[in-house]
């Protein structure tokens, strides 16, 4: 039986992928197991993972075509056999050790849902410059019952599978599917901790998914799921949502996105992506974190 689920939903970007499931595989403990879901790439990633599946790397692979994001990642999430799930985003920074500490948390309080963290925000062309985030004073506020909804983002966030009956899946009509996701669990009163340490490192490029979205789209879905799910907002709306994201994408032109990913992808990433799996690292082996329950 598996403690820990780490799940993967990508296509085409085969040179993140081997290095944020590189990082993995290195890390990997026995009872932890790795599931990927393939949206049909034909860059080579179908063919690599094949290869990890048959030399017993990961546990296991669904290549085909997906019908949206959310789709991929459901489905990955329903191949999931761990009591814990943990979504990985294949141009993300993760601190596995970090991630441990959340299980363990988890396995130890059978009556928490979900762990949020704290979050850590860098870039490809700027990746020196980090910068910390925290959703905290959102979920104290939750948690004193001040507003009966939040967000928060899932590069950091881990799920009891068991849960799922009651929180359900990604919204597949939703393209900012993460921040609905959020506002449903938290107004669904589900039993969220909040760690203080970093779960998860993100890092923005001109062709990762929430610079891509579509600006006008997202936020008429936000505004839906504002009413539905009684969440007035908090001075950020849905740009500090994308955690600048989608700000920084909307000042570049698009000709500039192929021009700047093109340059980016030249760079060494291994390099980059070192670097920065160092900072977080850093980080939280320098701090003093602590869980914090909804219900102390």
């Amino acid at each position: 039986m598996f403690n820990l689920s780490y799940i993967f939903s990508t296509k085409n970007r085969l040179p993140l992928l081997k290095i944020t499931l590189g990082n993995l595989l290195n890390k990997r403990l026995p009872d932890e197991e790795i599931v990927v879901v393939d949206g049909n790439s034909s860059d080579g990633t179908k063919e690599y993972l094949e290869q990890l599946l048959a030399d017993g790397k990961i546990h296991q692979l669904l290549s085909e075509p997906d019908q949206s994001q959310a789709h991929g990642w459901n489905k990955a999430m329903l191949l999931a056999n761990g009591i814990i799930i943990k979504k990985i985003i294949d141009d993300d920074i993760f601190d596995y050790d970090a991630i441990r500490k959340c299980t363990d948390y988890m396995l130890k309080n059978p009556d928490i849902d979900v762990v949020i963290s704290n979050d850590l925000l860098s870039s490809l062309s700027n990746y020196k410059n980090i910068q910390k985030t925290t959703r905290l004073p959102q979920f104290n506020k939750w948690k004193n019952k001040l507003q009966p909804s939040f967000t928060f983002g899932d590069v950091h966030l881990l799920i009891r599978r068991s849960s799922l009956a009651y929180i359900g899946l990604y919204n597949t009509n939703y393209v900012m599917m993460d921040w609905e996701y959020s506002l449903r669990i938290s107004y669904l009163n589900a039993n969220i901790a909040y760690y203080t340490g970093y779960n998860a490192l993100s890092v923005y490029h001109d062709q990762s998914i929430t610079a891509l979205k579509n600006i006008k789209q997202i936020t008429n879905q936000g505004s839906r799921a504002n009413v539905f799910y009684e969440y007035a907002g908090d001075r950020a709306g849905i740009s500090l949502w994308s955690k600048i994201k989608i700000a920084i994408g909307k000042r570049i032109k698009k000709k500039e996105h192929k021009n700047q990913y093109a340059s980016e992808v030249n760079k060494d990433l291994s390099v980059i992506y070192t670097y920065l799996q160092s900072q977080i690292e850093m980080i939280n082996a320098n701090g003093d974190f602590k869980f914090i329950k909804k219900i102390e």
